[in-house]
């Protein structure tokens, strides 16, 4: 083969992912559960904004000043905002065009499989991209509004970073859902599913169980442990909780970078009495463990989802 024909074909394959990308990135804009899902992320960022301030004003009391507000919020949507957007972005990527039948002429076309399937994860990547800077210039510049001057305002890149990463997750769990059923609606009720799912055992098995530790290598929010070490003899939930899962990737990577020698310390709760409960120390780990093993599962799950999702893709029959 030679440099000429390498370069053309390079160009022509180029040609056609620039195309399926457009189509999906079109698709998505005009997509209204995707502009209800920004609608509602904007409303809360807005919510958390203005709330503590109406609340200090009925109280006659002032707001204090904030200068950590940005990079504790990261993007302002939370474990179920990740899903929401990964879930309106990818639930009908692919499941969309078998209900449709738009898959005929898209699978007809000089395109191999591989491109339109990159060409679709790189569109909802990109949507979700572009949603996620939104939501943190709004709240960069509300927080500087509302609650003065911020720190470490450079971390942005760190949580939207982490945030992508976490979203991906839940955005790979649904694609493979929507290829393998060729459903949208299946591929929305078993994301759905895994995501409560897991969002109640991780609630349950992480603060009273000794055997917690097996949530981290799960999607979502993982074990809950405490930064630092546990006060003697304390009562109640410690306060400086993390989640060490997927879904906590943005503020524990941000934590990190601001104090690299940090240690975790995972607990239970054992009950005292009726509304009592104590935490219980049960092993202690660097922070920077806790960050790469969930960075490192993240990126196997997004990996091995992806991987499921274009092979049912690849290996689909289209029927005429």
């Amino acid at each position: 083969m030679t440099k000429r024909t390498r370069q053309t074909k390079h160009r022509a394959w180029r040609t056609s992912f620039l195309a399926v990308v457009r189509y999906e990135l079109l698709w998505n804009i005009r997509k209204k559960k995707l502009l209800a899902v920004l609608i509602l992320a904007f409303t809360l960022a807005t919510l958390t904004l203005v709330l503590p301030v109406v609340l200090n004003n009925l109280n006659n009391l002032p707001t204090p000043a904030n200068p950590d507000y940005v990079i504790n919020t990261g993007v302002g949507v939370g474990s179920f905002g990740f899903f929401l957007f990964a879930l309106v972005s990818v639930m009908n990527t692919i499941s969309g065009e078998f209900e449709s039948g738009s898959i005929l002429p898209l699978l007809t076309k000089p395109v191999s499989r591989t491109t339109v399937y990159l060409g679709k994860i790189t569109a909802a990547f990109l949507t979700i991209l572009g949603a996620y800077v939104l939501l943190t210039i709004y709240l960069t510049v509300g927080g500087s509004l509302v609650y003065g001057p911020q720190n470490n305002l450079y971390l942005v890149f760190v949580t939207l970073f982490g945030s992508l990463l976490s979203t991906m997750v839940w955005m790979g769990i649904v694609l493979a859902a929507g290829s393998v059923s060729k459903s949208s609606m299946l591929a929305a009720l078993l994301g759905l599913g895994v995501f409560i799912g897991l969002s109640i055992v991780s609630g349950v098995v992480s603060v009273f169980s000794d055997q917690a530790w097996i949530l981290t290598y799960l999607p979502g929010n993982g074990t809950t442990a405490a930064l630092g070490s546990l006060p003697a003899n304390q009562t109640g939930q410690p306060r400086n909780t993390i989640s060490t899962g997927t879904d906590g990737i943005a503020m524990n990577l941000a934590t990190y970078v601001l104090h690299p020698s940090d240690s975790v310390t995972f607990y239970r709760l054992d009950i005292l009495g009726r509304r009592e409960v104590m935490p219980v120390a049960l092993y202690t780990e660097p922070l920077s463990l806790v960050v790469v093993r969930s960075i490192v599962v993240a990126l196997v799950y997004i990996f091995v989802f992806n991987f499921i999702a274009w092979y049912a893709l690849k290996r689909a029959q289209v029927a005429e």
